[in-house]
């Protein structure tokens, strides 16, 4: 069952249209997450649920009652923000306290849950410290806390680990991620950084202008991009006007074979780099190798072919060839993607 429903939600901002007749659901216990470039309507969306936006047209619906006109401090949602909005006046636990005393909670139920909320974020023992003294991070797990104190029947993060450092993000992703399954928490979050979505998401939808342009489980939006929009927002530029006769693709860059089943006719092709492996000039297409650079446990590789636009290849560190260097390019069926008209 959905926990959260959108029925035909529109946002208008004088002229321009923030969200353009969204239907969306999410289910109990789900995270979901947002992306989308700026200007697409991930934020709108996010107010809107929150009652803090009002839709021109469509209902949302939570735990299926229609929230028109509800206020938002009744509609049962936490909400947690990039700059986290804590009372600098109030030590850790009088904000971790603050949704407990606004719903009525007693003084020994207070206590009993502050505590155990920072015990479960990681700050055990933090209960008389000043926000002032807290880093980023411990700012961002109080934020947490507070946010969960009341518990709410959703939770939605806005833009959640944006003023943190890469390495905390990475490393509080995957502790809130643990944390909402142990708790079954309902989550619905907005965020830009495609990395933070995919590693904390059950399932993404991704934005544009208004609408949602694909939605899917993190592997599926990853693996199979539905349009050249959502590929190249995924940062995949491998992507050409083809042909499809039979079991392969005419491109620009020669013969690339596809997926059995492929719809023959003209399409745009996207190649994931994971799917240009590299060859001996002699078994594939030259190629010069422009540039490279590591990312970890890979090397990206971007390739100026003898023929054709530039391709993006991976490969792994002991692999990587040096710029300059002379290689051939062979394509993979399983990483090529037929791509959605958008038209």
């Amino acid at each position: 069952m959905a926990l959260l429903r959108l029925e035909g939600v529109t946002v208008r901002f004088g002229g321009r249209t923030a969200l353009d007749a969204v239907d969306l659901e999410v289910a109990e216990h789900e995270t979901l997450c947002v992306l989308g470039p700026s200007g697409s309507g991930k934020s709108t969306l996010l107010r809107v649920v929150a009652g803090l936006q009002r839709a021109d047209a469509g209902r949302v619906l939570l735990s299926g009652r229609d929230q028109t006109g509800v206020p938002t401090h009744r509609r049962g949602v936490g909400l947690m923000f990039q700059d986290h909005q804590l009372f600098p006046q109030r030590d850790v636990g009088g904000n971790v306290a603050f949704g407990l005393r606004m719903h009525g909670a007693g003084r020994a139920e207070r206590e009993r849950t502050v505590g155990e909320l920072l015990e479960l974020v990681g700050l055990p023992g933090a209960r008389q410290r000043g926000v002032a003294e807290l880093s980023g991070g411990e700012q961002q797990r109080v934020a947490l806390a507070r946010a969960l104190a009341p518990q709410p029947k959703l939770l939605m993060l806005d833009e959640p680990l944006g003023q943190l450092d890469r390495s905390l993000r990475e490393r509080l992703v995957v502790e809130l991620r643990e944390l909402f399954h142990r708790l079954g928490t309902t989550v619905l979050a907005v965020t830009h950084d495609q990395g933070e979505a995919f590693a904390l998401a059950d399932r993404v939808v991704v934005m544009r202008d208004g609408r949602i342009a694909q939605t899917g489980t993190p592997l599926e939006v990853w693996q199979r991009p539905a349009s050249e929009f959502v590929a190249r927002f995924l940062g995949f530029d491998n992507v050409v006007g083809a042909t499809v006769h039979a079991e392969a693709a005419e491109t620009p860059w020669g013969k690339v074979p596809v997926p059995a089943g492929t719809a023959q006719g003209s399409c745009r092709l996207l190649v994931r780099p994971a799917g240009v492996r590299l060859a001996p000039v002699t078994e594939g297409l030259p190629c010069t190798v422009a540039a490279r650079t590591f990312r970890g446990n890979h090397v990206a590789l971007l390739l100026e072919p003898d023929r054709g636009p530039r391709l993006e290849a991976a490969c792994s560190l002991r692999d990587a060839p040096e710029p300059g260097a002379r290689v051939g390019a062979a394509f993979s069926a399983a990483d090529v993607v037929v791509l959605r008209s958008e038209g």
